[in-house]
C-alpha cells in the first residue's frame, strides 16, 4: 500500500516521512551509486589502478558520492533521507561488483601486454 507513512522519534518529537517519497529517493540513489560504481571503475581500469589503490579509489567514490548528494540536499538533509550513516553504506557491495566489474574490464582491454 503506497502512502504510509514511517516515523521516527528524535527529541521527544515524532517525524513522519511518506512511504512512497523514501523509496523514491533509495531509488534515485541507487542509481546514482550504480553509475558511479561503473564511471569510477572504469577511470580506476583506464588509469591501471591495482590492488588497494583501485579499492582505495572506490571509497574515494563512495565518500565523494556521499558529499555530493549530502551538498545537494543542502542543510536539510533530514528532509529527503532517514539517516546520513544509511545513505553512506546502503548498496555499498553491490557498487563495489560493478566497480570490480568495470574496472577488470577496462584494465583488460587497456593494459594487455
Amino acid at each position: 500500500m503506497l502512502g504510509k507513512i514511517k516515523t521516527k522519534q528524535e527529541k521527544g518529537e515524532i517525524i513522519a516521512y511518506s512511504e512512497a517519497a523514501v523509496m523514491n529517493n533509495a531509488a534515485v540513489v541507487e542509481y546514482c551509486r550504480i553509475s558511479m560504481a561503473a564511471l569510477s571503475g572504469g577511470t580506476a581500469g583506464l588509469l591501471g589502478l591495482t590492488g588497494l589503490y583501485g579499492f582505495g579509489f572506490y571509497i574515494f567514490a563512495v565518500f565523494g558520492l556521499w558529499a555530493m548528494l549530502l551538498l545537494k540536499a543542502g542543510g536539510q538533509w533530514k528532509k529527503y533521507f532517514i539517516s546520513r550513516r544509511n545513505l553512506l553504506t546502503s548498496g555499498f557491495f553491490g557498487g563495489l561488483f560493478t566497480y570490480v566489474l568495470f574496472w577488470t574490464f577496462l584494465y583488460g582491454m587497456v593494459h594487455v601486454y
